[in-house]
């Protein structure tokens, strides 16, 4: 098959995809990406492109997709992720505009997490987390609902009738004197507090969800359809208003319209991460076309998706569970029957609940021998070094060499006194005990079996792509004793190499477009997110193909006269050139004097440090030399920073100082007259002294070669960083701006330059200059254009 010639045209020669396009003209390099994707999906294949800021990268994916699922028989949906909260809106929005012109809409589907939907974590009325209380009171109607017909189990809509009118508020229901609940201006038909199940379904005072009951009453059919929204794509709002209204669960009703949906709008969760894809797996298969946006933070994302944690905390919540069993076991011969029935369904004796508990025991007594030790080491006293702020925020201690494949300390004290079969085990041991105590004890909160879980993810994790260490997290618990008042502490095992499962995933998909504004070099990115030897498996093994990757660098597409691009010709800004903040030196005061007249630079600046502290530096410096406001953006919550972000667009001028590896150099939209310059200072690479970054060095040096390693795990990644905080500029074809890289490092001939790292339409654009012009070159390019707010 030639995939072009079922989906490239129509009588009239015009491309087929015009009549999914939203606007009158696609952009330069539009239609080609468009065709392009076209061309790549129709054949299996992922086209990987990189357009800056007004591309129209979002409306050719969509066009493409839409192409294909329409007129090929390859794909059965579309399955949009994005890290990026208005990033999703851009993609609703534009798939609306699609659908305003087309006689058959394609469906969509917003996907949200279980808080933003369920009506009682909105309305404030659960008493733990939304994930917990909600599985729980599932649970629950579900055991009220059920039917047992001599063995197969279904669900009885009759009874959950009789629970959702046993919920009702209405003229004849005591319940007429409760305040409904009420959420997004939607009143359910329910009060605000649980109901209870009537004795004629429950023996006890069994809580429900009647928001479940109905779904089950409904037959699991929802009051919900894709032509609620004008335009076809169904969102929070909608599922809200459809659904809360009618008493049935908003969550059920977006996973009900998801069979039937033709795009999905989710997060890169819904797509990488085990826990959650969950929802989306029953739909998204090698009949599925992707689009993954913001591909530049695949490694990253995944990478953390990947890894597993076991707190301190939750090592002792699973001994407790498995202890709680064995004292119902206890009980009476009933409980003891009871439990060993349950274990024995997963093949679990009770004799190793015993030993179950001996290991959490153990493992507790040996992480905090572990960090007693480390921190007595290195800090003595920690009482004293807490007031004297000498405790750092977070601290690594590593259970291995991060430069050497071999077993962690952890693994080898449970290898000595437990063996690997049983530390293997715990994953079905954990989840017989959940089982058993869900039987027994349903309102308890289990751990055990995620914990189980990850113990066995971590013998059975390889010692090559996985780094396990301790992570230790500030915290100040005045009535706790030790070091627990001081940090919280978990077993890490930390995903290095995410490479092979994103091979793995791509592969079990139709095809796609992954796209950002910044993916060069794209040789490199190909080889690191596993695009690279990528095969369609067929069944007969010899016939496999490799699938067809196309590459588009698409440059930006606005005016090159509306803004400055300047490579300041500092000393490279190192630790080791720059000496500590607290100390004075050549290489600050060069910094101080750059920093100063791009700050000087009218409208609001930008300046990008390669950390936060860095940042409070030339916060400091700055407050005292320029005569607009500056402002400081430092570690905190998302209110806190969304906060700062309105205080900076508000009224005159302002600076900014915040780290290149912040929230606020990314997926914030500086449009307008937002932001009139930025000065990016430094390569932001990371901590690379840290145990767990070495161990990624290694890892990718086994995997690409160690002439490769510190080039592909830190040096590229950096300078998507950075060009990613550097595009904030300019986002519209009005907007005017100054964009300055400040380290010698940008330059072509500099030691260790990343300037091979831009890509090369790129490179032409920018100009090299030493600090002292900076004045005279600002004057002059704002002389030339219109001046924004002082």
């Amino acid at each position: 098959m030639s995939g072009e010639e079922s989906v490239a045209t129509h009588g009239n020669d015009e491309p087929s995809w015009r009549t999914r396009f939203g606007y009158e003209q696609p952009y330069d390099g539009q239609a080609d990406a468009i065709e392009t994707a076209i061309e790549t999906g129709a054949e299996g294949g992922y086209l990987v492109m990189e357009g800056a800021c007004g591309t129209g990268k979002t409306m050719a994916a969509l066009t493409a997709a839409g192409t294909l699922l329409r007129e090929t028989d390859r794909y059965d949906n579309v399955l949009v992720v994005t890290p990026v909260k208005q990033q999703r809106r851009q993609f609703i929005d534009d798939l609306r505009t699609i659908n305003a012109g087309l006689d058959d809409p394609l469906s969509g589907l917003a996907l949200v997490g279980k808080p933003t939907l369920c009506p009682y974590e909105r309305a404030g009325a659960l008493d733990r987390g939304t994930q917990d209380a909600c599985e729980d009171l599932r649970e629950n109607t579900a055991s009220l609902v059920a039917h047992d017909g001599g063995g197969d189990v279904w669900w009885d809509s009759a009874r959950a009738g009789e629970l959702v009118s046993e919920a009702r508020t209405d003229a004849d229901s005591w319940r007429t004197l409760d305040d409904n609940l009420s959420t997004a201006g939607h009143t359910a038909p329910y009060p605000t507090a649980r109901p209870t199940a009537p004795e004629s379904l429950s023996e006890s005072d069994q809580s429900y969800c009647p928001f479940e009951a109905d779904w089950y009453a409904r037959e699991k059919s929802v009051p919900v359809a894709f032509d609620d929204d004008e335009n076809h794509v169904v969102t929070t709002d909608e599922l809200l208003a459809g659904a809360v209204p009618r008493g049935t669960c908003p969550h059920r009703a977006m996973g009900t319209l998801l069979d039937d949906a033709d795009v999905v709008v989710g997060n890169y969760n819904h797509l990488f991460d085990p826990r959650t894809r969950a929802l989306t797996d029953g739909v998204v298969d090698d009949r599925t076309f992707v689009i993954v946006d913001e591909a530049h933070r695949l490694e990253g994302r995944v990478r953390d998706l990947l890894s597993d944690r076991i707190g301190i905390q939750s090592l002792r919540r699973a001994r407790n569970d498995v202890s709680h069993l064995s004292t119902l076991a206890g009980q009476s011969r009933e409980h003891r029957e009871e439990v060993a029935t349950q274990l024995a369904s997963y093949e679990v004796g009770t004799d190793e609940l015993q030993r179950a508990s001996e290991f959490f025991d153990d493992a507790i007594d040996w992480l905090d021998r572990r960090v007693e030790r480390y921190l007595a080491d290195e800090y003595g006293d920690l009482d004293r070094a807490a007031e004297e702020g000498r405790l750092p925020e977070n601290v690594e201690i590593p259970l291995r060499d991060p430069e050497t494949d071999e077993t962690d300390a952890f693994s080898e004290w449970a290898n000595e006194q437990y063996s690997s079969g049983f530390c293997k085990s715990l994953h079905t041991i954990g989840a017989a005990v959940a089982d058993a105590l869900d039987s027994l004890d349903p309102q308890r909160s289990t751990v055990c079996g995620d914990v189980g879980r990850i113990v066995t993810r971590w013998w059975t994790r390889d010692h090559a792509s996985y780094f396990r260490e301790i992570t230790l997290s500030r915290t100040d618990r005045e009535r706790v004793e030790g070091w627990e008042r001081h940090y919280t502490a978990g077993l890490v095992c930390y995903d290095c190499l995410p490479a092979e499962d994103l091979r793995e995933r791509f592969s079990d998909l139709g095809g796609g477009v992954l796209m950002s504004a910044t993916l060069e070099p794209m040789d490199v990115l190909r080889e690191c997110i596993g695009l690279d030897r990528l095969v369609e498996t067929t069944d007969d093994e010899s016939d496999d193909r490799e699938r067809p990757i196309a590459t588009r660098t698409y440059d930006l597409a606005y005016p090159e006269a509306n803004r400055a691009s300047w490579i300041v010709d500092a000393p490279a800004f190192t630790a080791r050139n720059r000496g500590p903040p607290s100390e004075e030196s050549e290489v600050r005061e060069t910094y101080a004097y750059a920093l100063r007249e791009l700050a000087r630079s009218p409208g609001n600046v930008l300046v990008c440090m390669p950390s936060y502290r860095e940042a409070a530096w030339a916060h400091d410096r700055l407050a005292d030399a320029v005569a607009k406001p500056v402002l400081l953006d430092e570690p905190s919550s998302d209110e806190a920073t969304e906060e700062l972000k309105q205080d900076f667009f508000a009224g005159d001028g302002k600076v900014l100082v915040t780290s290149t590896r912040g929230t606020l150099t990314e997926g914030v939209d500086y449009d307008g007259e937002k932001l009139s310059a930025c000065a990016v200072v430094g390569v932001p690479l990371v901590n690379v002294a840290s145990p767990r970054i070495r161990a990624v060095r290694r890892a990718y040096g086994s995997a690409f070669g160690d002439e490769h390693a510190f080039e592909y795990a830190l040096t590229v990644p950096a300078v998507r960083r950075a060009r990613q905080a550097i595009g904030r500029v300019i986002r519209g074809p009005e907007e005017v701006g100054v964009r300055a890289l400040v380290d010698e490092r940008y330059t072509p001939d500099a030691p260790r330059s990343v300037y091979e790292y831009l890509p090369p339409a790129e490179r032409d654009e920018w100009r090299t200059m030493t600090p002292m012009f900076l004045d005279s070159q600002l004057e002059r390019f704002w002389d030339d254009h219109e001046r924004p707010n002082q």
